[in-house]
């Protein structure tokens, strides 16, 4: 079995995992439509650079075909209190997405702006929004306010979906923010992908280089040649975290 299909099998596993989880508390049992849901992948991007391999696995995720339908789009910078140097994702993201993604980091405002249109578009066509948080919950507060701000009337508990696999990530999300949409939002607290035996594959594996041998699709190569290679370029540099698994060479797309 190759990487791609090794990948793709455990991403799918995640997800589908991700959506069992998000879904346990949610009125009428929700679940993710792929006809009129938005997903929201939001990376902080600071310090640790798993967010790079984070982008890598949904790019490769979004090729399978029962993906195919999902609408989703890729906020980067979306970080909260935590200190230490930013990780920029720009030139993977250009890549795999081109201009389809918002830099929170370079703009936050104009980024809450942006991202609040295509939630309010999807509550309006009777979609949900999923919210995925990769990092702290201080952009995903900032939307939830904008739409509440404009439709007061919308019950967002049952329509937008906050998920959290971290507990650091709640630690270093600005306290009044993370309180914030708790209330407003449906916020569900899943599994840490960092950990094994707490039902997630554990996207976390030091020294595992044959993803080199064994993708197989061209587009997928430099997309992984490059998530690698930024990852080592920013591991650990000018006091960025130190991620063990990445500084042996292995790979990290726990978010």
């Amino acid at each position: 079995m190759n990487l791609k299909t090794r990948g793709l099998l455990s991403l799918t596993i995640m997800v589908s995992a991700f959506m069992a989880s998000a879904t346990e508390k949610i009125p009428e049992q929700k679940s993710f439509n792929k006809e009129k849901d938005l997903l929201l992948v939001q990376l902080d991007c600071k310090t640790d650079v798993d967010d790079i391999h984070t982008a890598a696995a949904l790019y490769t995720l979004m090729q399978h075909p029962e993906f195919s339908k999902v609408k989703y789009h890729v906020v980067a910078g979306t970080y909260g209190i935590q200190e230490g140097l930013y990780v920029p994702p720009n030139n993977l993201l250009n890549l795999a997405w081109e201009d389809q993604w918002t830099d929170a980091h370079a703009d936050f405002d104009a980024a809450v702006q942006k991202v609040k249109t295509m939630v309010a578009t999807t509550l309006a066509n009777e979609g949900d929004v999923w919210m995925a948080d990769a990092g702290q919950s201080d952009f995903s507060a900032e939307v939830v306010k904008a739409i509440v701000a404009e439709h007061p009337e919308l019950n967002l508990k049952e329509r937008i979906h906050v998920v959290q696999h971290s507990t650091w990530n709640e630690e270093v999300t600005s306290p009044e923010r993370l309180q914030y949409v708790k209330e407003q939002a449906h916020y569900q607290k899943i599994p840490d992908g960092n950990a094994v035996d707490n039902g997630t594959p554990g996207f976390r594996t030091p020294g595992y280089t044959r993803w080199k041998e064994q993708i197989t699709d061209p587009e997928l190569l430099k997309i992984w040649q490059l998530a690698v290679e930024i990852g080592l370029q920013y591991n650990a540099k000018e006091g960025r975290y130190n991620n063990e698994a990445v500084a042996a060479r292995g790979l990290d797309f726990s978010d």
